[in-house]
């Protein structure tokens, strides 16, 4: 088994993982009365992709064997352990403000609980596309 996604795969999961957060971030603001046209969601969204990239580099998400087995989904909870706190300081740098560890935990299961159902997508669609190409 080869250890490299191919370009496409490679592509659609990143892709994929920056729009999941993307509407994670969004959501958020929604559930604030906050409006996304002033772009203030990009302090909290940048940050976040940023610490959530680093994160599944660091942990192979992006890897073949990995990003495509249910066996290791659990992976993406270490990702949000490490990624979401990185974020808030991050974000609390930016704004100069103080760190909110509750909107860290937010952020951390709602990272974990988006993304773990998109990859939980991923790996179901990948495993039948393989199944089915023999």
């Amino acid at each position: 088994m080869s250890n490299s996604l191919s370009r496409s795969q490679f592509t659609v999961l990143i892709v994929g993982d920056a729009l999941l957060l993307l509407a994670v971030t969004w959501l958020g603001f929604a559930t604030h009365s906050r409006t996304l046209t002033d772009g203030r969601w990009l302090v909290t969204y940048l940050p976040l992709l940023f610490s959530w990239l680093l994160a599944a580099f660091v942990l192979g998400l992006y890897r073949s064997g990995i990003a495509d087995r249910y066996q290791v989904i659990w992976l993406i909870l270490v990702a949000a352990i490490f990624s979401a706190p990185l974020a808030v300081m991050l974000r609390a740098l930016w704004l100069q403000q103080t760190v909110i560890p509750v909107f860290g935990l937010v952020m951390m299961g709602m990272t974990a609980a988006g993304l773990g159902i998109w990859r939980l997508a991923w790996a179901a669609w990948t495993t039948r596309r393989s199944v089915s190409n023999g």
